[in-house]
């Protein structure tokens, strides 16, 4: 049993004998040496702002896609590279994102990640090629991976104990299930009132106004013993996540039977073996096996991997449903997705800040995903001629009930009691598992999708224009169903990893570790 773990459990012991939750205040001598906590509530606006930032850009972009191909006239083929372009180069850096910030300092590394990410945008924006918004996107997932660990893990040091690091997870954690739907609303209405170009643009609000509060907030606070940067590790890691994303996107395109997709699907794994041997033996890895051993973190991360992986899962077929189905507009499907958001906003505040301290994250966890699962298999009932108040919103409201249940939460518990030289890298771990597990759903569920249609157009020939409609939604039915399977799966898993009937130590802040 890890160190983290006991600390819970004696707590609990603890509160159990005595009848009282312990205190989890901080003496003033423990916030003189956190130079942020006189202005926590304003870094949290700020971090809030960068995650913000870089979640709406999974969405906000696929919005633009359209528009964007007729002005710059590429192909449905070359089409997926802007949206692989980023994930590529941000999935396969935020592990050396996450170890930069602990090397460097995490206010430089998050302005550094800021201005870059806006210049990235602006150059998309301008794009006049194809090429040249490829490159952009490309610099976004480089910039993207140096921001997304800076800023959790400003909150990670920033928040350590109590009920207020409960509300300041669950606000990001709200952020971190919402922005996806967020993006899709703000993507709409720009493209349909302005440009799509504006929904590159629209990142440069945001990073102004996050600059701004950085430079005017933020210490760049550096440990006294800072750690060196693991080569081997660093070549080793990116590399292998690298080959498992290349190797989920072009299965998107070409099928899992592909020599390319086999091929990097298994150089990802056999490079991923040995980056754990290479963390084994180096006296400073870049990631500590003790960050992801941890039976909470370990559970943590597993349940935020199968938590982004529905989440995309329901934004990518919900969104083709809705517009291609129902013939909704891009901002009319921005807007339906705003219950899902109020939900997850709701649940992941409350179970943060009001239930965890007295629970731990295991029953929030377990009962989000079987709500997830819920969720998933209403939508298998959809349609050609539902309607949207009795057939889409109550399961956008329960599913997202569950999604915040399951994120903020694990979010939570997969960033305390980390070190503060770990804090970097073992941020950088949720956001890697949130990016695998939604590049693993949308390469996943498209190919089994689209199967599972080809299959219903063979056996109900000849096709007609009403049949090929039902085809797509018995597609989207068989996603949705496959969804819910993950989200069975993922209870299971996180009743089994995850502790049970205890809440976070309160003496595992940074300062003390």
């Amino acid at each position: 049993m890890s160190d983290h773990e006991t600390g819970w459990r004696e707590r609990a012991v603890s509160a159990a004998s005595t009848g009282v939750i312990p205190s989890t205040s901080r003496s003033p001598a423990a916030q003189a040496e956190n130079p942020h906590h006189a202005h926590r509530w304003l870094i949290l606006a700020v971090v809030g702002m960068a995650q913000l930032m870089v979640t709406l850009d999974v969405t906000i972009v696929n919005i633009a896609l359209p528009s964007a191909q007729q002005a710059l006239g590429f192909s449905d083929d070359s089409r997926q590279w802007i949206i692989t372009a980023y994930s590529l180069a941000f999935g396969s850096l935020l592990l050396l994102g996450g170890r930069v910030s602990d090397l460097f300092g995490r206010k430089g590394t998050l302005l550094i990640g800021l201005v870059g990410f806006a210049a990235a945008s602006a150059v998309g924006g301008a794009a006049t090629s194809f090429a040249m918004l490829v490159a952009a996107r490309a610099s976004q997932g480089v910039f993207g991976a140096i921001l997304a660990p800076a800023a959790l893990s400003l909150l990670t040091t920033t928040f350590t104990e109590g009920r207020e690091r409960g509300t300041a997870f669950g606000a990001f954690g709200a952020i971190a299930g919402s922005g996806a739907g967020v993006g899709l609303l703000l993507g709409g209405a720009l493209t349909d009132w302005l440009s799509w170009r504006w929904c590159l643009y629209v990142n440069l609000v945001f990073a102004a106004l996050a600059v701004t509060g950085a430079l005017a907030l933020l210490h760049n606070v550096r440990e006294a013993t800072r750690p060196h940067i693991d080569v081997p590790g660093a070549l080793s890691a990116s590399a292998a996540l690298f080959a498992v994303v290349f190797g989920f996107s072009n299965a998107q395109t070409h099928g899992w039977s592909a020599g390319l997709t086999i091929a990097m699907l298994i150089a990802g794994a056999a490079i991923l073996c040995l980056f754990v041997l290479i963390q084994a033996r180096v006296r400073q890895p870049l990631l500590p096996l003790r960050v992801v051993l941890d039976r909470t973190r370990g559970g943590s991360y597993l349940a935020i991997g199968i938590g982004g992986a529905g989440m995309f899962g329901i934004f990518l077929f919900l969104t083709y449903y809705l517009q291609r189905s129902l013939g909704y507009s891009p901002l009319r499907t921005g807007i339906a997705f705003l219950p899902l958001v109020a939900a997850i906003i709701i649940a992941a505040t409350i179970a943060t800040s009001r239930v965890m301290p007295r629970t731990g994250p295991k029953p929030l966890v377990v009962a989000g995903m079987l709500l997830a699962a819920l969720a998933m298999s209403l939508l298998t009932q959809l349609s050609a001629d539902s309607a949207y108040v009795s057939h889409v919103m109550p399961p956008l409201l329960i599913g997202g009930l569950g999604f915040g249940m399951i994120m903020a939460p694990s979010i939570a518990s997969a960033t305390h009691g980390l070190r503060a030289a770990d804090a970097g890298v073992g941020s950088a771990m949720v956001t890697t598992m949130q990016q695998i597990g939604g590049s693993l759903a949308v390469a996943l569920l498209s190919t089994l999708a689209a199967d599972s249609a080809t299959n219903y157009l063979t056996s109900h020939a000849p096709p007609t224009q009403a049949i090929a409609a039902q085809a797509a939604i018995h597609g989207y039915h068989t996603a949705f169903w496959i969804a819910a399977a993950m989200f069975l799966g993922g209870a299971i898993l996180s009743g089994a990893l995850l502790p049970r009937g205890v809440r976070p130590s309160t003496d595992a802040s940074p300062a003390a570790a």
